[in-house]
């Protein structure tokens, strides 16, 4: 089973329902958002040797390195330089593809759980509130590095978190078809800051 497959299973079974605002929601840490704030923290410190072994030690290389088939390549690689070479805003930029290619990757899954007719509304429902927390939870922590690079695209995912949380909202009715449409945007959305902010023609 991929690791997308099986966080996805995970959050149908445990991942407790938006409480209010995705936009203003703040979710609890899990292993790989509390390893990136200990690198972020120690590299804001200035103390890179420290953050390198977190990287190596840590649940986000570990994860980084089970998806690398669906990330940039060698981005891997190119953090650890980054890290290395003490390059701080090399770190950060590298740390913020990386969670936006999560939540990516976690809002193209959502679509198309979503797409499943055969689930009832409230599974449905579910479903997607379940994967909004998910997709926040990592796009949180990068929002603003993206908006210090491309307000545009911090807007943009913004909104569409905005109305993806109001399709799934208990009242009047909940709509988890139209929730689809947001999701999709986010991806396309979040596919178009990876490629702008590692092109392919970069040698790392």
């Amino acid at each position: 089973m991929s690791p997308l497959a099986a966080l996805g299973l995970f959050l149908v079974a445990a991942t407790p329902a938006l409480a209010h605002h995705v936009g203003a929601y703040v979710p609890k840490d899990n292993a790989i958002t509390a390893n990136f704030k200990q690198i972020k923290f120690s590299v804001q410190a200035g103390k890179f040797d420290v953050a390198h072994r977190l990287f190596e030690t840590g649940a986000l290389r570990t994860d980084m390195s089970a998806r690398a088939a669906s990330l940039p390549p060698r981005l891997e690689a190119g953090l650890r330089d980054a890290l290395q070479s003490r390059d701080g805003g090399e770190v950060e930029r590298r740390l913020m593809v990386f969670f936006a290619a999560l939540a990516r990757d976690l809002a193209l899954e959502a679509e198309r759980r979503l797409a499943d007719l055969t689930l009832s509304r409230d599974a449905r429902t579910a479903i997607g509130q379940r994967f909004l927390e998910a997709i926040w939870r990592y796009y949180n922590l990068v929002d603003f590095a993206v908006a210090q690079r491309d307000d545009k695209t911090s807007v943009a995912v913004r909104l569409a978190f905005d109305e993806a949380e109001g399709y799934v909202k208990s009242s009047p009715i909940p709509n988890p078809d139209k929730l689809r449409e947001p999701l999709r945007r986010i991806a396309q959305v979040l596919s178009a800051l990876i490629d702008s902010s590692l092109p392919a023609r970069r040698s790392s």
